[in-house]
């Protein structure tokens, strides 16, 4: 799991915080309505795989009317198979669409042809799961890495959203909602996501600013905050992912599966930032800036005093696992041929 060499304490005081932040909410209590995607039109981009593919089922077996979109009609068809064996109900709409997502104007085709079933109109909530990663050394990088890097961090996700947005404000739908795929990265980074981590922060930026715009428009925004998940994009990332970076993330990931359960139940409940494990909660309760609080106040102020102290001991321990990887990484560049062998 990401970040998984953290210190948060002893397992019995984890495990008594978390059973306070559990009684507190019984005591509390959760009064408004909860979000309920049955037999509401759910568009999911990067619907074909991964965690996308398993948003767009678990939004079917909640009875949803379920759009997917992505480039490959193969891996569509597929996907669209798989959607059809979980429906529970002979009226749902469940269908696929084949557009690359990287432009604003292939975004707003695909949307176009998504809504065309619905007479048009906008999406009851829309979740952005496309993109990817290539993580590197930023001296590795070029001008067309860099900018493919803003492309499947952010821009996959930014263009889709405007024309939602868009769609909301002309026809005046209340009550959408947009869903975001951010990560860790969003919150902080370390060495080897100079093409990665700046997206996801400029996504994280988008979801706050768009808080506040969409009350204009009676509509709602989230932000999943994904840690590492074993998907077929992850295997792809590993390609490149440097052996530093790989070492403070750790091995450990979320299956696809669970990340979708937990975004589900993040949207479900009305969460600005959602969450996808206590690390990620960690980081959102002490960097969240000035995103709305969990419902359990309790539990927010138990994270933070966790962090005050965790998150200076996880930066030390990254930035010492750095600078023992000098001499390494001075090897690794000379092998590379981006420097001269030294003379000493």
């Amino acid at each position: 799991m990401l970040f998984s060499s953290i210190s948060v304490g002893t397992t019995e005081v984890v495990l008594f915080t978390i059973g306070i932040a559990a009684l507190t909410t019984a005591v509390m209590g959760i009064f408004g309505k909860k979000w309920n995607p049955r037999g509401k039109h759910c568009y999911v981009t990067g619907g074909s795989t991964g965690l996308g593919l398993q948003v767009a089922i678990q939004l079917t077996q909640k009875g949803g009317n379920v759009s997917i979109v992505a480039r490959d009609e193969e891996k569509l068809r597929k996907a669209h198979q798989l959607l059809e064996s979980h429906r529970v109900s002979p009226e749902q709409k469940l269908n696929w669409y084949s557009y690359g997502l990287n432009t604003a104007s292939a975004s707003a085709a695909a949307l176009e042809a998504a809504t065309a079933p619905y007479g048009g109109a906008c999406p009851d909530a829309s979740f952005l799961c496309a993109g990817s990663s290539a993580p590197g050394f930023f001296v590795e990088q070029t001008e067309e890495m860099l900018l493919k890097g803003m492309e499947n961090g952010y821009w996959v996700q930014a263009w889709s959203a405007l024309e939602i947005v868009k769609a909301m404000a002309r026809q005046g739908k209340k009550g959408c909602r947009i869903i975001f795929v951010g990560s860790v990265l969003s919150y902080l980074s370390f060495v080897g996501w100079t093409s990665y981590s700046p997206a996801k922060h400029a996504l994280r930026g988008l979801v706050d600013t768009l808080r506040s715009e969409l009350l204009l428009y009676s509509g709602y925004v989230h932000l999943y905050v994904a840690t590492t998940m074993n998907t077929p994009g992850y295997e792809q990332e590993m390609k490149t992912k440097p052996k530093i970076t790989a070492k403070i993330e750790g091995e450990d990931g979320l299956s696809p599966t669970v990340a979708a359960t937990q975004l589900i139940k993040g949207v479900e409940a009305g969460k600005c930032h959602i969450e996808s494990d206590l690390i990620s909660d960690l980081f959102r309760a002490n960097t969240r800036g000035a995103a709305p609080y969990h419902s359990n106040v309790i539990w927010e102020l138990i994270l933070m005093v966790i962090g005050w102290v965790g998150i200076p001991i996880f930066r030390w321990g990254a930035d010492s696992d750095v600078v023992r990887h000098k001499e390494e990484h001075q090897r690794y560049l000379v092998e590379r041929g981006f420097k001269p062998p030294s003379d000493d």
